[in-house]
């Protein structure tokens, strides 16, 4: 059932990881590695969740559970050259990655059709595989996803650390880094989201990444042929001041469904408000209103 998992991720995540099923696919000179939850009930669609830049599986902590819980068959792989996973066979940005997904996919799934779950980059990359593979995704939904046109690479500056030989200083700029960009509360910074930082950086490998500072999602949303979701922190950094800005990025997908704004949460909404963020999920993925969000539209 279960495999060892990275000793890199913290204690806390081990008793979730270790009802999880992995699985690996194919994935340039390695494996692209799968961690599944729960089963699918008739009516509803395996949930696959991307995570984000520089992440993990462990974006998505806060989450699986209650997704699992109803009803569903949750699919959460580390992307490629991300976690545990290994690189691509080439390139190093979102838009080479639906090739290794979409092909673990037709193994794990066959050819059922997913809903498909981006978070920040992991939502260009969502919107890219569903383009590329229309057959294969029933409901697209973005969360705080970047690559619209409205944020740039000065909108939060980020400080080094891979020169700090110090451990300690090492943690002091993760956190700056973590209440810059990814978390509205200082109480949210916790030392679990600290520690899932950390481990997940590490293992970052997918170095020289621009997309997410270009228009590149709002040119590919048109054309993607399923219905699409927004979900967005209301507090999220990258959109601070500019949500008339993402909403009017959002206006020419024809297919979207309205922007949700989950309040009192910063850009790592999932973490920071699960109770909200879950609800405002499990809605959309039933295709109906929630009331733990604000709609933007």
């Amino acid at each position: 059932m279960t495999t060892p998992h990275s000793d890199a991720l913290p204690d806390e995540v081990r008793p979730l990881l270790d009802t999880a099923t992995r699985l690996e696919t194919p994935c340039g000179a390695g494996t692209l590695v799968w961690h599944v939850w729960g089963q699918s009930e008739p009516g509803h669609n395996p949930v696959v969740l991307l995570h984000g830049g520089s992440g993990s599986w462990t974006h998505w902590l806060r989450n699986i559970l209650a997704l699992a819980a109803s009803g569903r068959r949750v699919l959460v792989p580390d992307l490629p050259g991300f976690g545990d996973s290994a690189p691509p066979a080439k390139g190093t940005d979102a838009d080479v990655l639906p090739e290794p997904l979409e092909a673990g996919l037709k193994i794990l799934l066959g050819e059922q059709r997913c809903d498909l779950v981006g978070f920040s980059f992991g939502g260009m990359v969502a919107g890219f595989l569903a383009v590329r593979c229309p057959a294969r995704v029933a409901r697209l939904v973005v969360v705080g996803a970047p690559g619209l046109g409205v944020a740039s690479r000065r909108t939060v500056p980020l400080m080094p650390w891979r020169h700090l030989a110090d451990a300690d200083q090492r943690d002091a700029v993760h956190r700056q880094n973590l209440a810059a960009l990814m978390l509205h509360h200082p109480e949210s910074l916790t030392e679990l989201a600290l520690r899932l930082h950390v481990a997940n950086v590490m293992r970052d490998r997918m170095k020289g990444r621009g997309l997410a500072y270009t228009d590149v999602l709002a040119r590919t949303l048109p054309q993607v042929q399923c219905p699409v979701y927004a979900i967005y922190g209301r507090e999220d950094a990258l959109y601070k001041g500019r949500l008339d800005a993402l909403a009017e990025a959002l206006r020419p997908v024809r297919s979207v469904q309205g922007l949700q704004l989950i309040e009192d949460a910063g850009h790592w909404v999932q973490f920071e408000r699960p109770k909200a963020f879950n609800a405002t999920l499990l809605a959309v993925l039933n295709d109906g209103p929630s009331p733990n969000a604000g709609a933007h539209r």
